[in-house]
């Protein structure tokens, strides 16, 4: 039976991770337009990789339970690769708690029905979620715990309360982190792990409409000021990947790895605080 890598995004940072862990594997490549699905495997076919595609919208019950499906038909999934999102300048705070927050609670609620012992998990969180405020215990548990299809009821998240797409994104980001420190408990039964890597600005096609949006200058500033002063590729969050999904990552289960050059060092204790 074949290992399937099951790839959810596939941008830049899915391709990277994926590049280095399955080698003899399946690779689904999945993806809410075709033509980024379709673009990406090209890619991996060309360099030697079996791969397949397929469509999906993560903030689907309907169409994750159809990837899994797809994926289940393909062999044993070993991998799941989270790596789809909508950033702030993309979407207002409805569609991204929806797609963001909920969707990543899907993903890791119907992969982690079938993920294979031995398999291993990985969602792209994002620095956002450290730069948010501390929550209190019950908000966390909200956010770990709640059911994934009453997650967008919670008094937390309605409209009242959020106050703009960022505080959206942070919300969502630290919901990811907490939300797979949960799963990792439940994975764990099946004898698989899951992490999260919250990366900061890594050159993407996305990181690149952030640079020139309306928070353009805040991100240029970020990258300046951070202690490492530039932003990162999508090669490096591939090698993080690498090393939670790998046998060197065994021991590593429900952990987030906060991976920003220190922008958020910087914004804590540094030139990047706030005034």
């Amino acid at each position: 039976m074949s290992s399937v890598v099951v790839v959810i995004g596939a941008g830049s940072i899915g391709q990277a991770i994926a590049r280095r862990i399955s080698a003899g594997k399946h690779v689904l490549l999945a993806d809410l337009r075709p033509e980024n699905a379709a673009a990406a495997a090209k890619v991996l076919d060309e360099a030697g990789f079996i791969v397949s595609t397929a469509t999906v919208d993560v903030s689907s019950r309907e169409s994750v339970g159809a990837l899994v499906e797809t994926a289940t038909a393909l062999g044993e999934v070993t991998g799941v690769i989270h790596a789809a999102g909508v950033s702030p300048s993309q979407a207002s705070p409805k569609t991204i708690l929806k797609v963001d927050l909920y969707g990543t609670a899907l993903v890791l609620e119907e992969f982690g029905n079938v993920i294979a012992a031995g398999g291993a998990g990985v969602v792209i969180a994002s620095q956002s979620g450290h730069r948010l405020g501390g929550l209190d215990q019950e908000q966390n548990a909200a956010l770990a715990l709640t059911p994934t299809d009453d997650l967008l009821s919670l008094a937390m998240l309605q409209s009242g309360m959020i106050k703009d797409s960022l505080h959206a994104y942070q919300l969502s980001k630290r919901g990811n982190s907490l939300r797979v420190m949960a799963e990792a408990v439940r994975w764990g039964k099946r004898g698989a792990r899951v992490n999260t890597i919250s990366p900061g600005i890594v050159i993407t096609p996305l990181a690149k409409d952030e640079l020139t949006g309306p928070r353009g200058e805040g991100y240029r500033r970020m990258i300046e000021l951070c202690p490492v002063g530039r932003a990162a590729t999508p090669d490096e969050v591939g090698s993080v990947g690498a090393l939670l999904m790998g046998p060197d990552g065994a021991f590593i289960t429900g952990s987030d790895f906060l991976m920003d050059g220190g922008v958020t060092a910087s914004y804590w204790f540094g030139d990047l605080a706030p005034k």
